[in-house]
């Protein structure tokens, strides 16, 4: 049998209680005085006592050894007013939602069986002879009791473990959303990483290359230092652009005025100069507008691949193709630098500790597009990325 606790009951049924036992003492109280049998007194006085008994109930301190000592002393009391007269039995009935509320379900069950037959033996006792209304009343009373009791229990448990799962459901939501705001800030810490080291790094260390090849002309060669300084100034305008659209989070400044082959010839232009590799463009098929995002994907795997071949491969050549084939468009880079092997950790051999190539692939991956690395020692590096941007959507006339 089952030892769960008692579960209270609601407000509302502990003060229909309270009025269906005020009723009942009445009831039993009235007829004493109306039939007048031996123990009218008797039957008065045990009255009053329970109604005293009830209604101290309030003003009981809140433990458990007070409460099952009134439980007790009610019992006892109901026992004697049984023993004066019959009509006690009534009150047995609520006697019964009393000890099931207050005791745990077993020992409230074991308290309700000895109520029912102190009941059916009172009654017995009063009418000499043990009949069969005097055995069904108080059995059916105290089965009512214990089927309406137990149900509320169980509904009760049920509404609170319902509510302790939603609970638990809230709280999961409120760790998912923390979860999926943490992954979002990772990602975007990861995109914004890969747009500082394919722009602001790469251009910082043309920057410097550029410089220590104006150093090294300097004092002799005036003319090769300023076009080295201008270069290298250029550089940090485009820079300081892109910082600028960080800000903003912009179309790149290379793509904001001009299309997708002007901005890689202009960077190819820019790439090598005098003191890097000879950088040409190439362009196969026929231009036509891309999503911006694919553009800018193109833009800054083309930026980071020859800041590779300039500042790791040392390539005195460099070719970058965009070609349009259909609905896919590539770009190949390929230099005859010193290369690398692609299966080793750390990529370039040092100079960004392999990131620029994960970056790469990170942008393909994201657009769905594929990136292939071929590469051996002293046999130059070939990086080729293609897309399959998708079909624009025809505006449907209203």
């Amino acid at each position: 049998m089952s030892t769960h606790p008692p579960v209270p009951p609601p407000r509302a049924a502990r003060i229909g209680l309270y009025l269906l036992v005020a009723a009942l003492l009445a009831v039993v109280a009235g007829r004493a005085l109306a039939a007048a049998p031996p123990h009218r007194a008797g039957v008065l006085l045990g009255t009053a006592v329970l109604a005293g008994g009830w209604a101290v109930a309030a003003a009981l301190p809140r433990s458990r050894r007070t409460t099952l000592g009134w439980l007790a002393a009610l019992t006892v009391g109901w026992a004697g007013l049984l023993w004066l007269t019959p009509d006690a039995v009534w009150l047995a009935f609520p006697l019964f939602l009393l000890h099931l509320h207050l005791l745990p379900v077993r020992w409230g069950t074991v308290a309700v069986a000895a109520t029912t037959a102190a009941a059916v033996g009172g009654v017995a006792r009063h009418q000499g002879a043990l009949t069969l209304g005097g055995v069904i009343g108080p059995v059916i009373g105290a089965a009512v009791a214990v089927a309406t009791v137990l149900g509320y229990q169980a509904l009760y448990r049920e509404s609170e473990r319902r509510r302790r799962l939603i609970e638990q459901l809230t709280a999961t939501r409120a760790d998912l959303a923390e979860a999926q705001h943490t992954a979002g800030v990772l990602a975007e810490r990861e995109r914004l990483a890969r747009e500082i080291h394919d722009t602001l790094a790469q251009g910082l260390s043309s920057i410097q290359l550029l410089l220590r090849a104006a150093q090294r002309a300097m004092p002799e060669r005036p003319d090769v230092v300023a076009g080295h300084v201008e270069q290298a100034r250029r550089a940090a305008q485009d820079n300081l652009a892109e910082a600028r659209r960080f800000v903003r989070a912009l179309t790149p400044p290379a793509l904001a005025a001009r299309s997708l082959p002007e901005a890689l010839r202009r960077l190819c232009d820019a790439g090598g100069g005098d003191a890097g590799p000879v950088v040409r463009f190439r362009l196969d098929g026929t231009p036509r507008p891309l999503p911006t995002r694919y553009e800018v994907a193109l833009l800054r795997i083309a930026q980071s691949a020859l800041a590779n071949a300039v500042a790791h491969a040392h390539a005195g050549r460099v070719e970058l193709t965009l070609s349009y084939l259909g609905r896919q468009v590539a770009l190949d880079v390929v230099d005859d630098g010193v290369g690398f092997d692609p299966g080793a950790a750390d990529g370039r051999g040092g100079g960004d500790g392999g990131f620029g190539l994960d970056a790469m692939r990170a942008r393909a991956a994201e657009l769905g597009g594929t990136l292939s690395v071929e590469s051996a020692p002293g046999q130059g590096t070939a990086v080729a990325v293609g897309f399959t941007p998708p079909e624009p959507t025809a505006e449907v006339p209203g």
